[in-house]
């Protein structure tokens, strides 16, 4: 993340260059920040008939769809962000979860790691981050996956092999 000014006292922030690294200092608090990308989840839930898990959120894209995905929050572990984000999201239930990789997504200085989730396949839940959610068959995957500025469908690419 790209600071302009500083969290601490608000006075406007200055290019600082500490070992390798290109940072920015605080010239009144000496605070420094780095420029560090925010931690997300990216999770292809599938359940017990190896269906995938894919919700509309219309804010995105409204004729693809994504994987579920979320911030992280303080004090919890990647594995909980996972099962949080899915329960918050759709309602199901992880009962394991595997990592498969982490992908860097510029446009919104994000670090996204991604994880397979399994569930056993139970309702829906009310979320108002989702327009909708279905159950897909891995071959149907594909063609309505969104793959532009998005790394849902990247992520399906890489978890098929674990399928």
């Amino acid at each position: 993340m790209l600071f302009k000014y500083c969290v601490e006292c608000g006075h406007k922030v200055e290019d600082i260059r500490l070992g390798d690294d290109d940072c920015k200092i605080c010239p009144f608090c000496k605070k420094i920040y780095g420029r560090n990308p925010l931690p997300v989840v990216e999770v292809l839930v599938v359940n017990e008939f190896n269906e995938i898990l894919l919700l509309k959120q219309n804010y995105i894209s409204e004729d693809k769809w994504t994987v579920v995905s979320g911030y992280m929050v303080e004090g919890e572990t990647i594995e909980e962000a996972v099962a949080r984000e899915v329960k918050e999201e759709t309602g199901q239930i992880v009962h394991k979860c595997q990592y498969i990789s982490s992908y860097y997504f510029e446009p919104k200085q994000l670090i996204m790691i991604g994880f397979i989730a399994y569930v056993n396949k139970s309702e829906f839940a009310d979320s108002n981050e989702v327009d909708d959610l279905k159950w897909y068959k891995l071959n149907e995957v594909e063609s309505v996956i969104a793959r532009e500025n998005n790394c849902s469908g990247m992520h399906f690419d890489r978890c098929k092999q674990f399928l």
